[in-house]
Order: C-alpha cells, then sequence, then structure tokens
C-alpha cells in the first residue's frame, strides 16, 4: 500500500517539477493569470465551469475569489455554473451538452471571462460554453489536459497539462488555481 502513494506522490511531483520548467505552461498560466486579474480591476466577472472533478473546481475556485484565499481583501466578482436545480432543468427540457452554453448566453458579456475546465478538453458541453461565451463578447481561458483538444482552438488562452493521466491533470489544475489566487493577494 504504501508505494501506491509513492508512486502517486512521484510522479505529481515530477510533473510539477517538469511544468515549473516549462516555458510554454508558464507563459500561458501567467498570461491567464494577467488577464482574470485584469477582468476584475475592470468589474467584470469571472466565470467558471466543469464536470465531475473539475466541477469541483469550478466550485472551489469560486469560493477562493469570492469569499477569500489567504488573507483579506474585497471579495472578487466570480460564479460557477454548477447550479444543480438549473442543470438538471436545461438537461431534462433541452439537453445537457448546452447546459454550459445556455449559461453563457444568460451572464457572459464582453467585459467577463470564462474559466473552462475539462480535462479532455473535448468535453461537448464545456466546447458549446466557450463557443457561446466568445460569440457574446467574452475572453475565454481553456484550463485543459492532455494535448488541449477541440477547447484549445477554442480559447483566448490555453492552459493545458500535457500529460495522459486524468487524475495527474486534476491535481495541477487546482496549483495552477492556487497560484491564480496568490496573484490576486500580492
Amino acid at each position: 500500500m504504501v508505494e501506491t502513494i509513492k508512486s502517486a506522490l512521484s510522479r505529481s511531483s515530477e510533473i510539477k517539477l517538469a511544468l515549473a520548467r516549462d516555458a510554454v505552461f508558464l507563459g500561458a498560466w501567467e498570461k491567464a493569470g494577467a488577464l482574470l486579474k485584469s477582468i476584475a480591476a475592470g468589474g467584470g466577472t469571472i466565470y467558471i465551469c466543469g464536470n465531475g472533478g473539475s466541477a469541483c473546481d469550478a466550485m472551489h475556485f469560486t469560493e477562493e475569489l469570492v469569499a477569500r484565499y489567504k488573507g483579506d481583501r474585497p471579495g472578487i466578482k466570480a460564479a460557477h455554473w454548477i447550479d444543480g436545480s438549473t442543470m438538471t432543468c436545461w438537461g431534462n427540457d433541452k439537453d445537457f451538452a448546452s447546459v454550459f452554453a445556455r449559461c453563457a448566453e444568460t451572464f457572459c458579456t464582453p467585459q467577463d471571462v470564462l474559466v473552462a475546465i475539462s480535462t479532455s478538453g473535448n468535453s461537448a458541453n464545456i466546447c458549446a460554453a466557450a463557443e457561446k461565451a466568445r460569440g457574446k463578447g467574452s475572453k475565454v481561458i481553456g484550463l485543459l489536459g492532455r494535448d488541449g483538444g477541440k477547447m484549445k482552438s477554442l480559447s483566448d488562452i490555453a492552459v493545458i497539462v500535457p500529460v495522459p493521466e486524468t487524475e495527474r491533470i486534476q491535481e495541477l489544475h487546482i496549483t495552477a488555481i492556487h497560484a491564480w489566487c496568490e496573484l490576486f493577494e500580492l
């Protein structure tokens, strides 16, 4: 059993260290962080969506922005689209593939940004949301995995964790999210 945790910790550390030296990853992450700060400073809203574990990351990022991260600061306008009643209403009456696109259509403006989280980069409802958000004039940050999938080309900025393991991608996504939160407290 100890070998399992040692293996998981070693692989996670290996990926984090590699990304800490990856100029492409760091450049995309930094550019996305600057955009997030600019949107917040300009009074826009940071919208966040994802499926499964990425939905949890969307909620986690939202609470860190709205409430607090490490220090006391004014709240940052952010909202996740993981409202169960809205999702199940739209999914039941229409379809699940367009549930986040409906949110983008309803909320997004040119002053906002959508952070679309997908470990594969190919989630149909995430891609549809990105297309709709861009159509409404919002910027899109894709927090992605593997090769970025379809979301890579739908994102104004694609922050890609280029590994095949979903669990390692998710670990790096939350690290990237926490590091963005640190930017708001500088």
